[in-house]
């Protein structure tokens, strides 16, 4: 390698599982080269069989290396330009460990493959000393390895939404006390088909988004949700109120403030995309599963529902399970079985045949589906409800909210405290990626569940546990 690239420009050299989980990591460095060590090119080759997720981004992996090198035998000594196929955004250059590297680790065993990739950047270190080497990669461990050898080392940030969750949208925003002092000169106020509507201007009207909750708690309590938002102006919608058991939703009104917000996005025809973040115990599946019962067998606005839910287990894995897609799935769907029954007690007059009757006619409605089966299919006139969505990765997002056709609502559900799957963090969930894109956007709508709803033993048990 020359050391004619400057020192300005870093050398950032790639752990595999960086390559596995963003295949196309390696043109997200701008200016900056990156350096692949053998043992990452054996250890892609070593995932790349098979129909997972991850073997299919090696593949992706190993095809865009392909790309970028081309031909090129003479002068892979020189690296080879990340600017193919009109990316401009990458200028640096890739460069493949070409020749053995004998880096004495005396703390490590030298054949793990983390160890050779740290021997490797050693190596880099030395021979480049006026250059910034950096490891690359999701693993913790080897992080903590390389910092304790005094290598610079790091995550890969790229698809990191938010550094912090904490400032992730709540798609709600408590009003001051003075909000009416300084927002009601020129009001407007109208009714249209049976909703209120206020037309209010101020500076706090910058910050509202579309389809954002707004709440005031004083002496007049007021909870409303922007429908419009230009500039220092913005058109409220008074919320209708579900706490109300006149209101209710398949006999289930909402507990608390946020429940109440859930639902009218959830009861909302305009509302195609919803997501509700919140605790275990918190409400999020019975609501959905309420208001997609009432739109799908009495207001026959969809044809049926279908729920999904990433299959990761909590436990040791139970092996193959016999059955049909359904039964296989059924084990997963222990929370839906628990809501039905919730749901199926509402009625009280109905007595037990009735009730019986009521849980086969909804069986029949709702369709359990496996994630593995979705490339490629559309869904139309359908609820789907993706469960425990925290658990996919952005592009695994991308493939199941894509499959929505005409007349279809999505809604994701999940706590991004409890996500099982490796390499994903808060920060880089598919869920935390969805709420920040959509926010602002007419027909998507978003509400995070603060309070626990279960009983006083789980409210306690969440609380000191």
């Amino acid at each position: 390698m020359t050391k004619k690239r400057g020192a300005n420009t870093k050398l950032f050299v790639l752990d595999t599982n960086v390559l596995m989980h963003d295949p196309s990591s390696l043109f997200r460095f701008e200016e900056h080269d990156v350096y692949l060590p053998m043992v990452t090119l054996e250890e892609l080759d070593n995932n790349k069989k098979g129909l997972t997720e991850v073997a299919r981004n090696a593949r992706q992996a190993s095809r865009n290396l392909e790309e970028i090198i081309g031909h090129r035998l003479a002068n892979l000594e020189e690296g080879c330009p990340l600017t193919v196929n009109n990316n401009n955004f990458s200028t640096g250059r890739l460069f493949l460990q070409t020749h053995a590297v004998s880096v004495e680790l005396p703390m490590l065993a030298g054949s793990k493959a983390d160890n050779q990739i740290l021997g490797v950047v050693v190596y880099l270190q030395k021979q480049y000393p006026e250059r910034q080497v950096t490891l690359v990669s999701k693993d913790i461990n080897i992080r903590i390895k390389a910092r304790a050898m005094g290598i610079a080392a790091e995550d890969y940030f790229n698809d990191k939404v938010l550094e912090d969750t904490e400032l992730l949208y709540s798609g709600m925003k408590e009003l001051p006390a003075d909000f009416w002092e300084k927002h009601s000169k020129a009001m407007e106020s109208w009714q249209e088909s049976g909703k209120m509507f206020y037309r209010i201007t101020g500076p706090l009207c910058q910050s509202f988004m579309v389809n954002e909750f707004v709440y005031y708690e004083f002496e007049k309590p007021f909870h409303a949700i922007v429908r419009e938002q230009q500039g220092k102006s913005a058109v409220l919608e008074v919320v209708k109120d579900f706490t109300q058991p006149k209101n209710n939703i398949w006999g289930i009104t909402a507990r608390n403030r946020e429940q109440n917000f859930a639902l009218n996005l959830l009861m909302d025809p305009d509302v195609d995309f919803i997501t509700l973040l919140g605790q275990a115990g918190t409400g999020k599946t019975l609501l959905t599963l309420a208001s997609a019962l009432t739109q799908t067998l009495d207001k026959k606005i969809y044809s049926e529902i279908i729920m999904t839910r990433v299959t990761v287990p909590v436990g040791e894995d139970i092996g193959f399970l016999p059955g049909t897609e359904e039964e296989k799935m059924a084990p997963w769907m222990g929370a839906l079985e628990d809501n039905l029954d919730v749901l199926n007690k509402t009625d009280d007059e109905a007595g037990d045949w009735g009730r019986a009757a009521t849980q086969d006619l909804i069986r029949t409605r709702i369709k359990i589906k496996s994630l593995n089966f979705m490339r490629g299919r559309t869904f139309l006139h359908k609820f789907l409800i993706i469960d425990e969505a925290q658990n996919l990765t952005p592009k695994q997002m991308k493939t199941l909210i894509t499959r929505a056709g005409p007349g279809t609502k999505v809604v994701c559900l999940g706590n991004i405290a409890q996500i099982d799957t490796p390499y994903l963090t808060e920060g880089s969930s598919g869920l935390t990626y969805v709420v920040d894109r959509f926010k602002g956007w007419q027909h998507n709508g978003h509400v995070t569940l603060m309070r626990g709803e279960r009983s006083r033993l789980a409210d306690f048990a969440a609380e000191v546990l």
